[in-house]
């Protein structure tokens, strides 16, 4: 059994418990018990992620990991334009670069970055898997120093999944995200962690009253695939980002409003179409929206960037 394998069965046994290629760098070639987030607890955050890409990868195969990409990629879909061969794009914080993948097989160019080169050789695996291997580009970078990375490059759709929860200062990855944008028409795509959802887990998932409490007004949340801490977002906090930003969100989706919570007797693998479409229904609509466990919010550049230190 490969080690991919081994981490996908124990990430499946956690769940059950209760609680082209371009290389363009410098020598590129669940949730889980409290045990595990003490052992991951002390690495930084970007070792976490260098060292985890197996368990990552891992997770992404499940019911969760598997909601969370189709939802943010269904409703990404809703605003490409129909003509998407000339579109360019920028994962930021790429992770396996399973989104980038997705968007190569609808013809746009790729670029990725990552600073982990083990996630950055899933993300090659996965293009080469899939045949799309001349529409990705990897690059070996830091997501919160762009401008070190790509000397006046312009994009049409610029990805911000899962990466400003990580980061110290999300407004910077933001206002460098919005200066990569092409023009007002550019799209980008953020995915974060919502408060409110983080809220509902503790109470509803995990039983946890005294979380429950402090996640109300708590700015970190814990991270319970690697470990540590990981950045909560409020609709205000991330609304107030972007406009610093120079940013105005045009379209916003709930990721995971209920699937996380549905009883045992609902097989997450046999309803899975069922449970795909609900969610969509449920995250299209601003009430359920507000309490999902993901804020995916579509924004483009409101007038002229923001540079650092004005």
């Amino acid at each position: 059994m490969t080690n991919f394998g081994r981490v996908l069965i124990e990430i499946r046994e956690e769940l059950k418990a209760p609680f082209r290629l371009n290389i363009l760098s410098d020598g590129l070639d669940c949730y889980s018990p409290e045990w595990h987030i003490k052992r991951m607890t002390t690495l930084p955050d970007g070792e976490r992620f260098r060292s985890g890409a197996d368990r990552y990868a891992a997770y992404l195969e499940t019911t969760e990991g598997r909601l969370r990409l189709d939802l943010a990629f269904a409703s990404l879909q809703e605003f490409l334009p129909h003509a998407t061969q000339s579109l360019r794009a920028l994962d930021l914080g790429c992770g396996t670069g399973a989104i980038a993948v997705r968007l190569a097989r609808i013809g746009l160019h790729v670029t990725l970055l990552d600073e982990s080169l083990p996630m950055l050789d899933f993300a090659k695996r996965a293009a080469r898997d899939t045949g799309v291997t001349e529409k990705i580009a990897l690059r070996h970078g830091d997501a919160t120093r762009i401008a070190d990375s790509f000397d006046g490059e312009l994009f049409d759709v610029v990805l911000c999944h899962n990466i400003l929860e990580y980061v110290e200062d999300p407004c910077a990855v933001l206002r460098s995200a919005a200066r990569a944008l092409r023009d007002r028409s550019s799209i980008l795509s953020v995915l974060v962690r919502n408060q409110a959802g983080e809220v509902l887990k503790a109470a509803i998932q995990d039983g946890d009253l005294a979380a429950t409490e402090h996640n109300l007004t708590a700015e970190w949340g814990h991270e319970s695939l690697y470990g540590g801490r990981a950045r909560l977002f409020a609709a205000e906090s991330l609304h107030s980002m972007l406009v610093a930003a120079s940013l105005v969100a045009t379209a916003e989706r709930g990721v995971r409003v209920i699937s996380d919570y549905l009883p045992p007797k609902v097989s997450r693998n046999d309803e899975y179409e069922r449970i795909f479409e609900l969610e969509r229904k449920l995250g299209r609509r601003r009430e359920f929206a507000a309490v999902a466990r993901y804020t995916h919010c579509l924004a483009h550049r409101a007038g002229p960037v923001m540079r650092d230190g004005a």
